[in-house]
């Protein structure tokens, strides 16, 4: 009974989406579009989906990389 409700646990934990999660839903469309994976129909939303996850993730890495690097106390403790 408690390795489900540890189960339960961690399944609710991982229902957050990340970056690296969006990183890798563009390498699956990319590969299933290769593969020829979707319908002439369906192409433009996927190409859509695909552009909109593309700028997102791009506006990301600007953000992310316009953030100054968190600074870190290089001085050394003196002991009282």
């Amino acid at each position: 009974m408690t390795d489900s409700v540890q189960d339960q646990t961690q399944a609710e934990g991982s229902n957050e989406l990340t970056v690296n999660d969006l990183n890798a839903m563009k390498v699956i469309i990319d590969i299933a579009s290769s593969r020829g994976a979707f319908k002439p129909n369906e192409m433009v939303a996927v190409g859509q989906t695909y552009t909109k996850l593309t700028s997102f993730l791009e506006t990301i890495s600007k953000q992310q990389a316009a953030q100054p690097a968190p600074a870190t106390d290089t001085a050394p403790a003196t002991g009282a």
